[in-house]
C-alpha cells in the first residue's frame, strides 16, 4: 500500500475508533488543520498623505479598518446602516426593541442583565486577532463551557424519547469501540500496518482510553464507572458503597445517531477553552465603538457606490428623516455583506460583480429564553454547556456565566442550522416561534412550560441589514480571488472574503489583509 493511502486509511481507523480527538492530534501533526494566521498588530508605515478613506459598515471588519487606518494618517469616515455599531457582533437585553423584515416587532423584557447574543456567542482559544483587539480595548473576558459531560443528547425517536447523559453516551462509545480495536490487533488483523511494538503500545492505549479490563473488554464495573458514572454514587456510613452503572450497547448508539454530535468539542474551533465576553458579546463592538464612534455615521443606507480613476462616490439615505445624502473619498473599504452588496447600485468590475453573486447566505434561528430560576442548574445540575437534539432546536446551550446565582436567567433555546428548518421558522411570526420552542425545549427539559419567563426569537434571513446568518460560496475556487482583490478604488473585506467564514476572527483578519493590500498601494502606487 503506497505511504499517502496507509496514512490515510490509518487516520480513518484511529478516528471511526479511538474518537476524534485522537484524529484530530493525527491531522494536527500532519499539517491537515491550522490555526488563525493572525500574527499581531499591523504596521503601516509610510505617510498617506491625508487621503480618505470611506469605510462602508461599522461591523467589526469596518471598525478595524476605521481603527487602524487613522492611526496610520488617513482621513476616515464610516457609513452604517444601522443606529450601533458592531453588525452581526450583536446583543439583545431587557429594554431593547428589534423590528425583523416583514416589520414584526420584538421588546426585549429580560431582567437585570440578562442577554442573549443572536449572533456570534464564543470565541475559540486560538482567534488570537479578537483576542489582542480584547485586549488591547480592554474587553473583559470569561470561560465559555462549550462541552459539559452532564449535559444531554437527545433524540426523539431513541430510549422512548428520553435524552441520555453526554457522557454515558460517549463514555460506552469509546469503550465499546476501543474493544473492538484491540480485539481487532489481537487477532492480528492489523498486523500490514503495525510494527509489534505498536500493536503492544496501542493496546496500551486502547485499555486506558476506553477503560477496557485486562482482558480487553468493556463491562459494567468499576472501571467503566469511574468514566460514565456509578448506578449508586460513593457515599458514607454503613450504605455508602457505590454500584456499578450498566453501559448501553453499541447498537443501541449506533441506532440512535447520537454519536454524530460526540465529536463536535474535537473541532479546531470548538476546543477547549473558548471564551465569551462578560456581559454580552456586543461588549467587543461597544469597545470598538468608543474607539471610532466619532467617524461613524449612524442610520446611513448605501444605495449607490461608483468610482472612477480618482475616487469613489457614495449616496446614502438617512433612515430615520428619508433624507438623500453623497460622500466622497479617495479610496473605498466595503464590508458591506454580499446579500446587501449585491442589491445595491454599483459600477463595480464585471469580475467582482460576479464573486458578489457567488454568495449566499445560510438561514438560522436563534432563541434567547428566560426562565424564573436556572432549573437545569438546581434540577439537572448542568452548569454551562450545550444539550443536542433532533428536533428542529438542535441544540440548548446553558449560561456560561451567572453560575449558581438565584432569578431568572436566559438560556440559548435553539440555533437550528438546517436551512429547511431555517425556512420554516422564518415563516413564524416571533410569538409562534417561541411556542415551538418550548414545545420542543419540553421533550428534553419537562421544566420549560412552567418555568418560562419571556423570550425572543432572530431569525436571519429577516434581519435586515445582512439578510442571512453568514456567506457561503457556491464556487470559491473561480471567484474568491476577485473578491479579494483591490477592484480600482474599492477593496471588500468582512467575514464573507477569508477562509474563517462565520467566524470574527474572518472579519477581522480580512480587514486587516485588505488594508494592508490598500495602504500599500496608497504609498507605492
Amino acid at each position: 500500500m503506497m505511504e499517502g493511502a496507509t496514512r490515510r486509511y490509518a487516520l480513518a481507523m484511529i478516528g471511526a475508533t479511538a474518537g476524534s480527538a485522537a484524529l484530530y492530534s493525527a491531522m494536527k501533526a500532519i499539517h491537515h488543520v491550522q490555526p488563525s494566521s493572525y500574527k499581531g498588530p499591523i504596521k503601516l508605515d509610510g505617510d498617506p498623505k491625508g487621503a480618505k478613506v470611506l469605510v462602508l459598515g461599522a461591523g467589526l471588519a469596518g471598525m478595524v479598518a476605521a481603527l487602524e487606518l487613522r492611526s496610520a494618517g488617513y482621513t476616515v469616515e464610516v457609513l452604517e446602516y444601522r443606529e450601533k455599531a458592531g453588525g452581526r457582533c450583536w446583543t439583545l437585553r431587557g429594554g431593547d426593541t428589534y423590528t425583523e423584515m416583514g416589520g414584526a416587532t420584538q421588546q426585549v423584557a429580560f431582567e437585570g442583565d440578562n442577554y442573549i447574543n443572536p449572533g456570534p456567542w464564543r470565541i475559540p482559544y486560538d482567534h488570537y486577532g479578537v483576542l489582542d483587539y480584547c485586549q488591547r480595548l480592554g474587553v473583559q473576558l470569561e470561560p465559555f463551557i462549550q462541552q459539559n459531560h452532564n449535559a444531554y443528547l437527545h433524540n426523539s425517536k431513541a430510549f422512548g424519547g428520553k435524552p441520555q447523559r453526554f457522557k454515558h453516551i460517549a463514555t460506552d462509545y469509546r469503550g465499546q469501540t476501543s474493544e473492538l480495536l484491540a480485539k481487532a490487533v489481537d487477532q492480528n488483523r492489523l498486523d500490514d500496518m503495525l510494527t509489534p511494538d505498536d500493536r503492544e503500545a496501542l493496546i496500551e492505549s486502547l485499555r486506558a482510553t476506553g477503560a477496557l479490563d485486562d482482558t480487553n473488554s468493556y463491562k459494567a464495573g468499576d472501571l467503566t464507572s469511574r468514566y460514565r458514572g456509578f448506578g449508586k454514587p460513593p457515599g458514607a456510613g454503613f450504605g455508602g458503597a457505590p454500584s456499578a452503572s450498566d453501559p448501553i450497547s453499541l447498537s443501541e448508539i449506533l441506532k440512535s445517531g447520537m454519536w454524530n454530535r460526540l465529536a463536535d468539542a474535537d473541532l479546531l474551533d470548538h476546543q477547549m477553552p473558548m471564551f465569551q465576553p462578560v456581559g454580552g458579546m456586543d461588549m467587543i463592538a461597544q469597545a470598538f465603538a468608543r474607539e471610532v464612534g466619532d467617524l461613524i455615521r449612524y442610520n446611513s443606507k448605501v444605495v449607490s457606490l461608483q468610482q472612477d480613476d480618482n475616487g469613489v462616490q457614495v449616496a446614502y439615505e438617512d433612515t430615520r428623516t428619508g433624507e438623500k445624502r453623497t460622500t466622497e473619498a479617495d479610496w473605498c473599504v466595503c464590508t458591506v455583506p454580499f446579500s446587501i452588496l449585491g442589491q445595491m447600485d454599483h459600477d463595480l468590475s464585471p469580475e467582482l460583480t460576479a464573486a458578489v453573486n457567488d454568495v449566499y447566505y445560510r438561514g438560522s434561528a436563534k432563541w434567547g429564553l428566560e426562565f424564573k430560576r436556572r432549573f437545569w442548574e438546581e434540577d439537572d445540575r448542568i452548569y454551562g454547556g450545550i444539550s443536542y437534539t433532533d428536533l428542529p432546536i438542535e441544540m440548548i446551550s446553558y449560561p456560561s456565566g451567572g453560575l449558581f446565582t438565584k432569578g431568572p436567567a436566559v438560556l440559548l433555546g435553539g440555533y437550528t442550522w438546517d436551512d429547511a428548518q431555517a425556512f420554516e421558522f422564518n415563516a413564524m411570526q416571533p410569538e409562534e416561534r417561541i411556542k415551538w420552542a418550548l414545545e420542543f425545549g419540553s421533550h428534553i427539559h419537562p421544566q420549560y412550560l412552567e418555568e418560562y419567563k419571556t423570550g425572543v426569537s432572530v431569525v436571519w434571513h429577516k434581519v435586515p441589514w445582512v439578510l442571512g446568518c453568514f456567506g457561503i460560496w457556491r464556487n470559491k475556487e473561480t471567484h474568491y480571488a476577485n473578491a479579494v482583490k483591490i477592484d480600482n478604488r474599492v477593496v471588500c473585506a468582512g467575514e464573507h472574503v477569508s477562509y474563517l467564514g462565520a467566524w470574527m476572527e474572518g472579519a477581522i483578519e480580512s480587514s486587516l489583509d485588505a488594508i494592508g493590500r490598500l495602504h500599500d498601494k496608497v504609498i507605492n502606487g
